[in-house]
């Protein structure tokens, strides 16, 4: 049978957890409420960009003098003289002699021409003559006979004939020596720079032997390639539209004007491009910054005009939409009219107003009408924190 101390002792630990328990949830504080979390994804916008521009197309090539002459000797003989100016690099002037050929020849050729034409006028005019006072004669025996009509031969004819063919034949053998004196002298055809010289003082030459070449120097020109597809952006083919050349002189960047003048029409069967020509005049006028034969320029071809160009990154830019910022903070899609895609840019001419703002943060999946928060602004929620953290001591 239970003691009543092993009755009252069960009872008396049960009501001491009781009251344990109790005093210790008096004890403990409720947790603090969380403010509730911005979950909006934040994103950074900036102001459309609306402006005139112009569909510029880039090229390259290489200049060269739109004229090369070689000189060749068209009379043989020995070089007797050569001009100090006829070196590689030297700049002449037209009509200036750069050699000259042994003419000694050539004057006693003209000298024997001048007199066999001397003596072929001289037997001219003895037969001009002649054929008149044959005439004379015929004119007064017809007025003494029946005779109706005098034979060509009588009236010496044929032999003025061969005369007056002689005659000319002695104006050709002067003209012909004279042209031939003339060659002795090989001259410039242009103002030009010498490329290279081939002969000596000395030198014995023949006719086609070279004397060298030169490029006149009044006009440069620019083959520029061109892909099919560029020249949309050109106005008549880029037939008139200036050019903007440069390249490096002395360790600077130097730019110079030229003009597209010609389209070579046909496209290049290795490159499959098309090419237009620019040219540049006087190009060694400027003698601080000359435009040499031989450089490699880039060039820049202005292109048609855009009044209302929409410029953005290609990045911002997918199936031809791009995301916009609305006021209320949410997002939405524009299409965009492309007109061109270039160097990282999507150049369009219709799509946006000027005050749009564009999302330039990438979204991982963005969605009309999406809420988002735009950095750099305090939403309520951010003021909250921001006041219970300056009053937590």
């Amino acid at each position: 049978m239970a003691t009543k101390k092993q009755i009252l002792l069960p009872i008396a630990v049960l009501l001491g957890g009781i009251g344990l328990t109790f005093a210790l949830s008096q004890m403990k504080q409720p947790p603090k409420e969380k403010p509730a979390q911005d979950t909006r994804p934040l994103v950074t916008a900036q102001p459309v960009n609306i402006d005139a521009i112009t569909l510029d197309v880039q090229s390259y090539g290489i200049v060269m003098p739109k004229q090369r002459t070689e000189l060749i000797a068209q009379v043989s003989g020995q070089v007797i003289s050569v001009s100090p100016d006829f070196e590689e690099g030297e700049f002449v002037k037209q009509g200036a002699i750069l050699a000259r050929i042994d003419a000694n020849d050539y004057e006693a050729d003209l000298i024997e021409a001048q007199a066999g034409l001397a003596q072929a006028s001289s037997a001219l005019e003895i037969e001009r003559a002649q054929a008149h006072v044959a005439k004379a004669e015929w004119e007064r025996i017809k007025s003494d006979s029946n005779h109706a009509k005098a034979s060509g031969l009588y009236l010496r004819k044929p032999q003025l004939a061969e005369k007056l063919a002689r005659y000319r034949s002695a104006q050709a053998s002067v003209k012909r020596a004279n042209r031939n004196l003339e060659r002795t002298y090989i001259k410039a055809p242009y103002d030009a720079i010498i490329n290279e010289r081939s002969i000596s003082l000395g030198s014995v030459v023949n006719p086609g032997s070279s004397f060298g070449a030169l490029s006149a120097t009044s006009v440069a020109q620019v083959r520029l390639p061109v892909a099919d597809n560029e020249l949309q952006y050109l106005e008549q083919g880029g037939i008139g539209a200036n050019v903007t050349l440069s390249a490096n002189y002395a360790g600077k960047q130097s730019t110079w004007n030229a003009k597209i003048i010609r389209s070579e029409g046909v496209i290049d069967q290795k490159s499959r491009m098309s090419y237009l020509v620019a040219q540049f005049p006087t190009p060694y006028e400027q003698i601080t910054k000359p435009l040499r034969f031989g450089s490699y320029v880039n060039a820049s071809i202005q292109g048609r005009a855009l009044d209302n160009a929409i410029v953005v990154p290609h990045h911002l830019v997918k199936n031809n939409q791009i995301t916009v910022l609305n006021d209320d903070l949410t997002l939405s899609f524009k299409t965009l009219n492309i007109v061109r895609k270039q160097n990282g840019l999507v150049i369009a001419d219709h799509g946006l107003t000027l005050g749009d703002k564009l999302i330039t943060s990438a979204l991982e999946y963005p969605q009309q009408g999406m809420v988002v928060k735009l950095e750099g602004t305090v939403t309520k929620s951010d003021a909250t924190q921001l006041a219970l953290k300056e009053d937590t001591p």
